[in-house]
């Protein structure tokens, strides 16, 4: 029976995968299957252990439902999301396809959500894949992967990084199963923003995922990777909440709320721990991957300066306002004082005369805005740049963009900011926290606008080109999407030459190990 037999008649689509039958539903056109398992549940005796393969199942399983999110930190109160999940199955895919069946052979877009390593799960209706799917003929895969301490927490008697190895575990399912949804496996995409852009930027760095992608899209690249021994501080610091060493043996038997809530209290004073912590103590980033091991051996700038993605076509870009959301997060929207602007130059520009050549590159800025650059360079920006940078240096493939459409929602005071490509992307402009950005309507400018963008993804997905002219370090073209999208030299010069000179470096532990300031 055809697809289009198939929703008159009302019948539900089905799909052999490699662990057994899936049953999904139909929604405007497009089949979709929620909360397939791709690994066992890491509870139990498989809590802080590397991903296992799932087990297989007898008869139909429903796929209509998504699977609980992983235990979360407190913010957006998404903590009390995965406490009222009855059950521990959090390690789960997502698949929208426009024509599932063996034969179809679409290219594959697998989304990495963001959350600072310590929040976020697929099942946010941001991230409903069916518009992108169905308008890109493309097929889109979600995926849940642990965060916080259950994922990215260092100490001993656990693989670093889990968080990081369930993404992989997540490609491998696509691999392995992708084909029986109308997918093709020797065509896949990964792509995701913020802390999911640093995962899709970790993933071209490591050995494992090797072969398991051929394009990647990385939005806003959050730049924290930290050495072993500042992460395992923060675990040792988080322990500490608890009364516990920083060891699997005596973590396994905390509930995993207490955990994360332990996470959560150290975070609301992390900034106790600056001279230890250095950057992240100021914005209270506690997770992050970690860097050294056999899993990552080295941060994705090295990698790709290596060659390590000379055969992975890239994308990559940023907003232009990327700081805004958190400054309105902090509750310091045109409140930024003189001296909080001095902090933030001296704790975040590169180098000792970063700050001096922001205040001489920007004259006419005032503390708000200083603010607000130095923080967007330093935790995605120059990260996302970068990564560019090094991309085409080493002789690989790279398109770049910036966002700078101001958003209209809020009182159109966000401007381009942290996020605004989500609902854009995915074409999800009225639904999921971001939607506020975009404003009530939504307006038609959004409408073309994020058209645009979901067909440049697409095509890139499809054949490694979204229709504008590659990086180089000569001319060094970047798409601006805005109102009226426009191709030209990148656009924020002035933090270039500022970071131009500096690496993105694995960031240290400052002081000694088990030390209190």
């Amino acid at each position: 029976m055809s697809d289009a037999a198939s929703e008159r008649s009302g019948s539900r689509p089905e799909v052999r995968s490699a662990a057994g039958t899936l049953r999904g539903s139909r929604e405007g056109g497009v089949a979709v299957f929620r909360g397939i398992p791709f690994a066992e549940p890491p509870v139990g005796p498989l809590r802080f252990a590397a991903p296992r393969p799932v087990r297989g199942w007898d008869g139909v399983r429903e796929a209509v439902s998504f699977g609980p999110p992983p235990p979360q930190g407190g913010a957006f109160g998404m903590d009390a999301m995965s406490r009222d999940a009855a059950d521990c199955d959090w390690l789960t895919v997502n698949v929208w396809s426009p024509d599932p069946g063996p034969g179809a052979g679409l290219p594959v877009l697998v989304w990495i959500h963001g959350g600072a390593y310590t929040i976020g799960t697929s099942g946010l209706p941001e991230y409903d894949g069916g518009r992108l799917a169905g308008e890109g003929d493309v097929v889109v895969v979600t995926f849940n992967y642990r965060v916080g301490l259950e994922g990215f927490g260092y100490f001993e008697g656990a693989p670093a990084n889990r968080g990081l190895l369930d993404q992989v575990a997540a490609l491998e399912w696509v691999r392995d199963n992708i084909r029986a949804f109308g997918g093709d496996p020797d065509n896949v995409t990964v792509f995701g923003e913020s802390a999911g852009g640093g995962s899709v930027a970790a993933l071209l760095a490591m050995p494992g995922a090797s072969g398991l992608f051929g394009r990647a899209v990385a939005q806003s690249v959050q730049g924290t990777f930290f050495a072993p021994e500042l992460a395992a501080d923060i675990a040792a610091a988080c322990s500490a909440e608890l009364g516990l060493r920083p060891t699997a043996a005596e973590l396994s038997g905390v509930d995993p709320s207490r955990l994360s809530a332990a996470g959560d209290a150290v975070g609301a004073k992390s900034a106790q721990w600056a001279s230890r912590w250095g950057p992240i103590a100021h914005r209270a980033i506690l997770f992050s991957p970690v860097v050294g091991g056999a899993e990552l051996p080295a941060t994705p700038w090295q990698a790709l300066a290596d060659g390590a993605g000379r055969d992975i076509a890239l994308l990559v870009g940023h907003t232009r306002d990327e700081q805004r959301l958190f400054t309105a997060l902090e509750g310091l929207l045109g409140q930024v004082t003189e001296d909080q602007a001095a902090t933030a130059l001296r704790v975040f520009a590169p180098g000792s005369d970063g700050a001096q050549r922001y205040r001489d590159g920007c004259p006419d800025a005032g503390p708000e805005q200083l603010y607000e650059l130095v923080n967007s360079d330093w935790a995605f920006r120059m990260p996302s740049l970068r990564l560019a940078e090094e991309q085409s240096a080493s002789g690989g493939r790279v398109h770049v963009y910036e966002l700078a459409w101001p958003a209209p929602g809020m009182g159109g005071v966000m401007g381009a900011c942290h996020g605004l490509d989500v609902p854009l992307v995915f074409g999800n402009l009225d639904r999921g926290h971001p939607a506020a950005l975009i404003g009530a309507g939504p307006p038609a400018e959004a409408e073309s606008l994020s058209a645009r963008m979901r067909a440049a993804w697409a095509a890139f997905a499809a054949h490694g080109d979204p229709g504008w002219p590659g990086y180089d370090t000569g001319q060094r073209l970047v798409q601006v999407f805005d109102a009226e999208p426009v191709v030209t030299a990148y656009p924020e010069e002035t933090s270039r030459l500022i970071w131009q000179d500096h690496t993105i470096p694995v960031l240290p532990l400052l002081g000694p190990a088990g030390a209190s300031d």
